[in-house]
C-alpha cells in the first residue's frame, strides 16, 4: 500500500538525523489512524485537491498530511505525504 511507503520514507529520512523524532512520527501517525478510526469524518475535505469520500487530515507535530477514505470502515490511508510536497501534482491519481 502506497500509505506504508510513504511512512517507511518519511521515518528513515527523518531518522538519517533523528531516530527519536523517526521514532515519534511513527507513533503520532499511529495515534492518528486510531483516532479516526473513531472519528472518520474529523479530517477536512479539499475538494480542490480530491473528490469525496476522501479527507484530508495533520499529523500532530510534523509537516506531514494524511489523505484518507473517510467512507470506508475503517477509513483506509491512501497517503502520507508532506505538505510543502506539489499535492495536486501527487494526489492527481488518487
Amino acid at each position: 500500500m502506497r500509505a506504508q511507503a510513504d511512512l517507511a520514507d518519511a521515518a528513515r529520512w527523518i531518522a538519517a538525523d533523528s531516530p527519536t523524532a523517526a521514532r515519534r512520527l511513527r507513533r503520532a501517525v499511529l495515534a492518528l489512524t486510531q483516532h479516526l478510526g473513531d472519528h472518520p469524518l474529523a479530517g477536512t475535505r479539499r475538494p480542490e485537491l480530491a473528490d469525496d469520500p476522501f479527507r484530508f487530515t495533520v499529523v500532530r507535530g510534523f509537516p506531514y498530511v494524511v489523505v484518507y477514505n473517510s467512507a470506508l470502515r475503517p477509513p483506509l490511508i491512501m497517503r502520507l505525504l508532506h505538505g510543502a510536497r506539489d499535492l495536486p501534482e501527487v494526489l492527481k491519481d488518487l
